[in-house]
């Protein structure tokens, strides 16, 4: 029986992990749930799962979740803010840690369970990008068991062999290949772009999501963030790392070896898959998904990207190449762009545009602390926001 912390329960990953629970009630237990401000959706999985302990982003959203609570006669104690939530994450009285909040914000939390040294599930690539060598430290030191939830590096861990130690040529790797559907806009005439509105953005053909990843998906930032995420999961270099256009999204990604096989995962667009494989690991378990059914897809399609039609995917490999603060200035700056974007404030082809100049304008330096990355990250939100006005 594991104990379970779902961090980011009322999100899209949140809700897909309690699904899957919900199928095992023989193997899973839910210590603690936590949602920034969907307090009704919150009260709701308490009352089906009975968490210990849940928490919220503000005391207002926790004296409203404990109302509700209240009401429905549960015993869960209702807590709030950041260092809650690294309590739960880093308790005893859990084992697994599912970690999807997204964005910077759940940087903290998803560290403090590496540190405890818990089994984490990581969704939360933003963890990787902005503090990866302190994370991958954090894991190494602590023993934590460290397992991607993203379907592509999901679908890597599964391709990769028994016992890989982040080297890739020892182990006869040549490369790793990350597949990307293209998003909405893989055929659109480029000369539309500034026309594209958030609602059309966040349409995504193959996947539901929360309507910042895709976005993210549209620019392809998403894929640039996981090829960075890549690196420090996989120990893999820029140059080991390619991207595939794949619009199907039925192989999840692939590994490219020495000996010229490629080892790819298939399965249907639903992140319950891996999310359950990660769960029961290294055991497997019904998520819920039915089995592809390859006679009815009948093709498979594979193309390049295009750097032009999506220039965040090469400011990603620019600043993996640049190490430092790089990646973490690259995050904060997409994260000030697409919500301006959403709001209204700028066009789609300004978010990479407003990066890149944040870049230029925040230099690259060293950083080891979590501090100094967070400052730099805020050092990075102030410039993009400035270069708004």
């Amino acid at each position: 029986m594991q104990s379970l912390t779902i961090l980011g329960a009322t999100g899209s990953i949140g809700v897909s992990t309690l699904d899957v629970v919900a199928r095992h009630p023989d193997r899973y237990r839910v210590f603690a749930l936590t949602g920034q401000t969907r307090v009704d959706l919150l009260a709701t999985q308490c009352a089906q799962f009975h968490p210990e302990v849940a928490v919220v982003g503000s005391a207002e959203a926790a004296a409203q979740l404990q109302a509700l609570i209240k009401r429905d006669g549960l015993g869960t104690e209702v807590l709030f803010g950041e260092q809650a939530l690294c309590e739960v994450a880093s308790s005893a009285s859990c084992d697994t840690v599912m970690a999807a909040i997204v964005g910077a914000a759940g940087l903290r939390p998803s560290l403090a369970a590496a540190h405890a040294g818990k089994k984490l599930l990581l969704a939360n690539k933003e963890a990787l990008v902005i503090s990866g060598q302190l994370f991958m430290d954090a894991v190494a030191s602590s023993g934590a068991v460290l397992l991607p939830i993203d379907s592509e590096h999901n679908a890597i861990f599964q391709c990769l062999p028994i016992g890989y130690q982040r080297v890739p040529p020892q182990h006869g790797i040549r490369k790793i290949l990350l597949t990307a559907s293209g998003g909405p806009f893989l055929d659109r005439d480029l000369a539309s772009f500034d026309s594209i509105t958030p609602e059309q953005a966040v349409a995504h053909p193959n996947w539901s999501m929360g309507r910042k990843i895709s976005v993210d998906s549209a620019t392809m930032m998403n894929k640039g963030l996981e090829v960075i995420e890549a690196h420090w999961l996989f120990g893999a270099s820029a140059a080991q790392i390619e991207v595939v256009i794949h619009p199907q999204s039925v192989i999840h990604s692939m590994v490219a070896y020495a000996d010229g096989s490629v080892l790819a995962q298939l399965g249907n667009p639903d992140m319950r898959t891996p999310i359950a494989h990660a769960l029961a690991y290294p055991e497997r378990i019904d998520s819920g998904v039915d089995a592809i059914d390859l006679a009815r897809i009948g093709q498979l399609d594979f193309r390049k990207p295009d750097f032009l039609r999506f220039p965040c995917l090469q400011l990603a490999f620019d600043v993996l190449q640049s190490g430092g603060c790089a990646p973490a200035v690259l995050n904060a700056a997409n994260e000030i762009a697409v919500q301006a974007f959403l709001d209204g404030r700028i066009g789609f082809s300004r978010i990479a545009q407003l990066i890149a100049e944040t870049l230029h304008r925040v230099p690259s330096a060293a950083v080891d602390t979590l501090d100094s990355l967070l400052a730099q990250d805020q050092v990075a939100r102030a410039q993009a926001l400035a270069l708004l006005h």
